[in-house]
């Protein structure tokens, strides 16, 4: 790796050469990912494949708590937010708990190159990633005759947020699990009981006891913000500013626990 271009010269030359090594981290980020075709196959597909199970199963239901939309209506953007939480928050949290394990953090750090454009660069992949898998919802959706987002600013806007969000949650979470071993486990059953009380497999009753506790949790506010962009309900504002704030909360909770408990080096003992 080009050592000389972190050396301080000033100017717009420094940024420009920033600009080069993060996106040669981004293509070694990206080449690593792809390079696992079946572990990508399953990050990206994993949703898409539930997607389909549950479209062969609803038929022509609707739902008239919110405004007699079908059932796949429902569902495109509740797993267009389920991507999002998978790739920023569950994959990356297990990747980083691995890299640390396995002393791949602590070279980083060691490397010659500024550790925030390393950093970066993981970042980034993860959002590329995300950003396929909504795609590929939104295509799979239009297939099936779901027609969306109404509103694009705010959905866009939800994406942005809700990436910040579970990235945030991801990196904190990774400071919390003890080692590789019990990554998987402990991240994923967490995650997908939330998503299960969340509304994302069914619709909750708003006001109900389960949205009253769910309503806390930025998952449930990440999948309603995407229901009321995506879909335009009568009733509801597509600027979900509520719900965004929420998220954004959530957030600044993860990137404070990232800054208390982020170490370096594998833990020992």
């Amino acid at each position: 790796m080009n050592t000389t271009a972190s050396t301080p010269t000033g100017g717009s030359f420094q940024g420009v050469n920033d600009f080069k090594l993060i996106g040669r981290q981004v293509h070694y980020e990206q080449l690593s990912f792809w390079l696992n075709p079946l572990g990508a196959i399953f990050t990206i597909g994993f949703s898409t494949v539930f997607l389909l199970i549950f479209e062969s199963t609803s038929g022509k239901s609707t739902i008239k708590a919110l405004g007699g939309i079908k059932l796949i209506q429902y569902y495109v953007p509740g797993f267009v937010a389920y991507g999002i939480m998978s790739s920023c928050f569950s994959v990356l949290s297990i990747t980083i708990v691995n890299r640390r394990e396995m002393g791949l953090l602590k070279r980083l750090r060691l490397s010659p190159a500024p550790t925030w454009i390393l950093m970066s660069a993981v970042f980034i992949n993860t959002m590329i990633v995300c950003v396929i898998q909504i795609v590929l919802m939104l295509v799979v959706g239009r297939a099936f005759g779901v027609h969306g987002p109404a509103n694009w600013v705010p959905f866009l806007l939800a994406v942005v947020i809700g990436m910040f969000c579970f990235t945030a949650l991801g990196m904190g979470v990774s400071t919390v699990v003890p080692n590789a071993d019990a990554a998987g486990p402990v991240i994923n059953i967490v995650f997908f009981v939330v998503l299960a009380f969340s509304g994302l497999y069914y619709p909750i009753t708003p006001g109900s006891t389960l949205a009253n506790i769910t309503d806390y949790l930025p998952v449930r506010r990440l999948i309603v913000s995407m229901q009321d962009s995506f879909n335009n309900i009568p009733g509801t504002s597509p600027w979900a500013w509520h719900d965004l704030g929420v998220i954004a909360v959530w957030g600044a909770v993860g990137v404070y626990l990232t800054l208390r408990r982020w170490q370096w080096a594998p833990r020992r003992g």
